[in-house]
């Protein structure tokens, strides 16, 4: 569960997505998107730790696609998630930009362009997957706490206050949920949940896997919606309802930071300076953990011969995956350059629109694990055990809750984006044309049909998928 929470970087997703939801979605009803999420991720969660037991590679969702529908879905969803990680990690390269420049301008800096703040963490980072240099786990552990004590400070601080309307509640009535698009904030409340399914990647170390893998799945997927859910309410009550919309636009224009303003009215400039410092720190360990997890996955298809062979070395003294670190280094470098070039605002153009191809490659990810569930069931009928709902009706109305939040994300993708529909359909059908990719490469025999890649790291240990990585 600690490490569920570790990876979700509650300052990042915070103090980024919720501007987003507010200001381009549906205003003081954005909170709701977090309980839609995470009511449709409790559901999908019941089938997903029910099949856990079976999947022989525990970790990445290709490996329950995989052992449900077959090897070749299994490499297309692999190379979805590649794509979603990829994007994800570029889009936090955009929203560090624009938080170093917040953070070096608010102290009398001078003001530098974005992508140049970008291009310097790409760097930090190329240098530290090179290495294979982790990060002290006491570090990252101490930061975690920080970002959620301060953070719940300044949520129980803006409830004993009141915001300029007091505390409304306007954020759960109606009017105010269904006041503009919904699909927005449901979009970037998903996004929030990227990696929750780690827990079940330590089942082989779990004393009793049967017992403690469900319930830490179960109480993170509830303790970060409600952390955000509450702390996203907070937000809008301390804006006031009637106002948050443009206080959240001032934000995604440069003109403000709306959790750093209301840090800094509730608990005074000496936490609310410590606030914007762990959030640069929060940023950085999610940059990092993003490209180890795309080192790796195209280490682990590499050495299954869907990728070209050189990404799968070893480097003979840091023991890293260093060939792959590298060629990651170099897409994420023509990525963020593009748009740089391209003119795109950091957080709406760069932050917004990667979120929104990886969140549609993440939910496509959990529709085909709960449909993959399903099968796996049906074909092996003895292992149901009476468990109707665990095995049958969870998987198909998670299956209906994936398909309408995917739904409400593509209606909406342009709001997302802030591109034309043009633009935004390309963005959208990546995922999409990786799956395809995927299958096609899998179709060829890349050795995959009986499961999923072997992961194993490169120093020898267990890989274990995408969330451990994304843990350390």
């Amino acid at each position: 569960m600690f490490m569920v929470i570790a990876a979700a970087a509650p300052l990042t997703v915070i103090g980024g997505n919720v501007p987003l939801s507010v200001g381009n979605g549906n205003g003081a009803g954005a909170p709701i998107g977090f309980v839609i999420a995470a009511a449709v991720l409790l559901i999908f969660s019941v089938g997903f730790v029910t099949m856990t037991p079976y999947v022989k590679e525990a970790g990445a969702f290709y490996s329950y696609i995989t052992q449900g529908l077959g090897g070749r879905l299994g490499m297309g969803s692999a190379y979805v998630a590649l794509v979603a990680y990829t994007a994800v990690q570029v889009g936090i390269y955009g929203y560090m930009g624009w938080a170093l420049g917040d953070l070096v301008t608010f102290y009398g800096g001078p003001h530098i362009q974005w992508w140049i703040y970008s291009l310097a963490t790409v760097a930090l980072v190329a240098l530290l997957g090179y290495r294979h240099i982790e990060l002290s786990s006491k570090v990252l552990g101490l930061a975690l706490v920080l970002e959620i004590a301060i953070m719940v400070a300044l949520d129980l601080a803006i409830f004993v206050k009141g915001g300029p309307q007091g505390i409304t509640g306007e954020s759960f009535t109606p009017s105010a949920i269904f006041s503009g698009h919904l699909g927005v904030p449901v979009l970037f409340a998903l996004t929030g949940f990227i990696g929750f399914e780690a827990t079940a990647v330590f089942r082989d170390e779990a004393r009793q896997p049967e017992r403690t893998i469900p319930r830490a799945t179960y109480l993170a997927v509830l303790i970060i919606g409600v952390f955000y859910a509450i702390s996203c309410w907070a937000l809008v009550e301390a804006a006031g309802p009637d106002q948050v919309i443009g206080v959240a636009q001032k934000t995604l224009s440069g003109e403000g930071n709306m959790m750093l303003d209301a840090a800094d009215s509730y608990l005074g400039t000496p936490l609310r300076n410590v606030m914007q410092v762990l959030l640069c720190t929060s940023l950085f360990a999610c940059v990092l953990s993003f490209h180890n997890v795309v080192s790796r996955y195209q280490f682990v298809l590499a050495q299954h011969g869907s990728f070209p062979s050189a990404l799968g070395r070893v480097h003979p003294r840091h023991q890293s995956p260093s060939v792959s670190s590298g060629v990651q280094t170099l897409t994420a470098l023509v990525l963020v350059v593009v748009f740089a070039v391209a003119g795109l605002d950091p957080l709406v153009g760069v932050f917004g629109s990667m979120a929104g191809v990886s969140t549609v490659g993440m939910v496509l990810l959990m529709l085909l694990t709960s449909v993959a569930v399903f099968t796996f069931f049906v074909r092996n009928a003895h292992l149901k055990g009476g468990r109707f709902w665990k095995t049958t009706a969870a998987p198909l109305l998670a299956a209906i809750g994936l398909i309408g939040s995917l739904w409400l994300v593509i209606s909406n993708f342009t709001m997302v984006t802030g591109a034309s529909a043009g633009v935004s359909t390309m963005l959208g059908l990546i995922p999409v044309l990786a799956l395809v990719a995927g299958v096609i490469v899998g179709r060829r025999g890349s050795g995959t049909s009986a499961g999923a890649p072997d992961e194993q790291d490169p120093s020898g240990g267990a890989l274990a998928g995408e969330p451990e990585l994304a843990a350390n």
